[in-house]
């Protein structure tokens, strides 16, 4: 154990949690229950916002811009979030070796708590002028940043924990976080326009859904502080499996595999945006339907997105992972091709749109499922934790993090054709990383 880890592991409400948990062995399927809810409070405070940035952000913070004006700078105040997420990332690392896991953790869901809260409460720009821009992007920083250090290992404990011969199944789980946390945002979201007037909606209606956020990770962390308590974690830590390392070190030595690393789930980080946000931005903008309405379609959506994690567990560990990916990121690029050569979603065609996000959704389920950790067996075990993470944030920022304003920007000028170009170059991304890393994928 190294002398920082030493100071760190030392605190006194971790050592307690420690010996009060230790006769207590911990199942796969209970790690898998905090994992969970641990992603899901994440993806929340996420989609929370993005879903805003559409239908309140343009009116509240940039009504002197026209709407799809006011909605392309949402989108670039939307994209701070992933820039942020690598430093976030690197504080909390520090954070971590200093004092320890518990008290990065607890900083982080704080953090990303109460930056998804205090949006509630900021006042418009027709009251405070470019000041609330300014407070708008300060506090969405603040949720990349937190985001950055909400990276726990729970995941790899998951894995570590689980019968080899189902390590596809157990890698799922996790995932499952998103479709949950985008199912709560958008009924949230589906409610408040369904049954409030557009004047009410912007006045006070879309702050309720920020306002719970806080609460929500609150529960999140209670359920994760109790995991890294285990013997289990800590044996990892002590074996080095599980420690935080620095940046510098970890690309000196494997600066090549997180490359690789952050392209190999290219295809399901650009889709990923591609059917949850930018959706709703061109039916909003460029047609008449309901953005409630859109919504609940959206939300069924996420139920076949949940499944086709679910089902990518199973197909995982019957074809092993690297095929898997294969497979499924061959499925984005012709989706990709189909959506370029004749675009779904276009202006009144209600069937269109509606294919569009199932299908979307669908496939979205079947890559994203295995996308995470695809990389981290070609790490030494001292980088594995810190490397993981840092592969995460780079393929969040290269994927998604501007997928809703290139989508939009580019379809406004040239039309929707662009956005199948879009998705095909993160799915031939994808392809050609696992080209490069031809060995069979293990979760850690």
């Amino acid at each position: 154990m190294t002398p920082d880890h030493a100071i760190a592991s030392s605190t006194p409400l971790e050592r307690d949690a420690r010996l009060a948990m230790s006769d207590h062995k911990v199942a796969p399927g209970e790690i898998a229950i905090g994992v969970v809810i641990g992603r899901a409070a994440e993806y929340f405070d996420f989609f929370v916002y993005g879903i805003a940035s559409v239908l309140v952000f343009p009116k509240v913070f940039f009504p002197f811009a026209s709407p799809l004006q006011g909605t392309l700078y949402s989108f670039v105040v939307f994209a701070l979030a992933f820039i942020a997420r690598p430093l976030g990332s690197v504080i909390f690392m520090a954070i971590d070796r200093r004092h320890g896991r518990g008290v990065k953790l607890t900083i982080a869901l704080f953090l990303l708590g109460g930056s998804t809260m205090l949006i509630s409460f900021l006042p418009g720009y027709d009251h405070i002028g470019a000041s609330a821009i300014w407070l708008l992007a300060a506090l969405r920083i603040g949720q990349g940043l937190a985001l950055g250090g909400a990276w726990d290992g729970l995941a790899s404990l998951l894995a570590l924990n689980a019968p080899v011969e189902r390590r596809g199944w157990y890698a799922m789980m996790p995932q499952l976080g998103a479709p949950i946390g985008f199912m709560l945002a958008s009924l949230l979201f589906a409610f408040f326009t369904m049954n409030l007037s557009e004047a009410d909606f912007i006045d006070w209606g879309w702050r309720y859904p920020f306002f719970c956020a806080f609460t929500i990770n609150v529960v999140a962390l209670f359920a994760r502080l109790r995991l890294v308590a285990t013997a289990e974690f800590t044996s990892l830590i002590e074996r080095g499996r599980l420690e935080p390392t620095r940046f510098f070190p970890l690309l000196k030595a494997h600066g090549d595999d997180v490359l690789i690393g952050a392209l190999v789930p290219l295809a399901s980080f650009a889709l990923f945006h591609l059917v949850t946000i930018f959706p709703i931005s061109w039916i909003t903008l460029f047609t008449q339907r309901s953005a409630g309405e859109f919504l609940l379609v959206q939300f069924g959506g996420a139920i076949l997105f949940a499944g086709a994690i679910v089902f990518s567990g199973l197909m995982a560990d019957q074809i092993g992972r690297r095929m898997h990916l294969i497979v499924s990121a061959g499925l984005i690029a012709a989706f990709a091709v189909a959506s370029t050569v004749a675009p779904l979603v276009i202006e009144e065609n209600v069937v269109g749109q509606t294919v569009y996000v199932l299908a979307g959704f669908s496939l979205l389920g079947l890559a994203y499922g295995q996308a995470t950790g695809a990389v981290s067996s070609r790490l030494g075990a001292r980088y594995r934790y810190t490397g993981a993470a840092l592969m995460a944030d780079l393929g969040w920022l290269l994927g998604a993090g501007f997928a809703p304003l290139v989508a939009l920007g580019l379809s406004a000028k040239f039309g929707l054709a662009c956005v199948g170009l879009y998705l095909l170059s993160g799915a031939v991304a994808t392809l050609v990383a696992l080209s490069i890393n031809r060995s069979e994928i293990r979760q850690m």
